[in-house]
This record gives C-alpha cells, structure tokens and sequence, in this order.
C-alpha cells in the first residue's frame, strides 16, 4: 500500500476534483484522507478586499454587513461539504476516509500528515486573490510548516495555486 494523500478542501469537491486527485493516484492503491475545517478562518477585511479584487461589488458588501455564524452551524456545514467530497471521491485509491477538523486548517493538515506519515499534501480551494497573491494561503503555510511540497488546486478546476 502506498502512503496516504491527505486533502485539504474548504469547497465541496465535485466532478473536475475527482478528476485531479484521479491523475494523483493514477491508479494506485494509495489511500485517500479528507478534511473539511468547521471554521475557515477567514477575516473580514481580506474577504471584502478579495470581492472586491473579483468585481463581486454587491458579494462583498453582503459579506461585510453579514452576521457571523455560529459554531454549530459552521460544523453542519463542514459536515455537508464533507459528505459531498466523500461521495465525488468514492473508489479512488484503496478507499477514502475524512473527518471535519475543530482546530485551524493548517493546524489540522499539518498534524494529520506527521500523523499518517503522509508524503503528500493538497489543499483544494476557491482562488483568494489577496492570500495568494501574497503566499498567505493554506497550501503555502502548510509547506512551510511541513517541509515538504504541497499541491494547491482550485476547486472545480485543473488550475494550479502557486504554492
């Protein structure tokens, strides 16, 4: 058995990222580890300057008078995205697994990998504009934490963050 590909996604995974972490296995019995965080951790300026940055003048707006959500929510969430993952990523490798992270998401990544002695790491997210531009992203931090190079995907896409 190979050593397993832990994942990193903050977006349901679908079609297209079945696909890439497809070619990643490229039929191999490796198996495959899936998180979800229940908190993103993102802050309020970046996000709006993000939207902004995108043209998503009324989505940034929206955002900034949003109220914030609560934990159980957020979890519910996380747990909702996770089940889609799961499903978009059934049979691949020798069997896919994940769970919801209550701590950072690069915090749990990191932890994860040194745990299963993984000997590779993907974050699947949305572009951000502002964190990627200025390698603040999740993919950057976790490689700089774990030594080791880090896949930064887009969701829903073949594009590659710049990690």
């Amino acid at each position: 058995m190979s050593d397993p590909i832990v994942i990193l996604t903050e977006e349901p995974l679908g079609a297209d990222d079945r696909l890439n972490i497809e070619r990643l296995v490229d039929g191999g019995d490796t198996p495959l580890v899936l998180l979800v965080p229940a908190n993103t951790e993102r802050h309020l300026l970046v996000d709006f300057l993000e939207n902004l940055s995108l043209l998503e003048i009324a989505k940034a707006f929206r955002e900034l008078t949003a109220q914030s959500t609560d934990p159980a929510s957020e979890r519910a969430e996380a747990a909702e995205t996770l089940t889609v993952s799961l499903e978009a990523l059934e049979g691949l490798g020798s069997g896919v697994s994940g769970e919801v992270l209550d701590v950072g998401a690069v915090q749990g990544l990191v932890a994860k990998v040194k745990e299963l002695g993984a000997a590779q790491a993907v974050v699947i997210t949305r572009p951000h504009a502002v964190a990627d531009t200025f390698h603040t992203d999740w993919a950057n931090k976790a490689q700089d934490q774990l030594g080791l190079p880090v896949l930064h995907l887009y969701a829903g896409s073949g594009f590659i963050g710049d990690s």
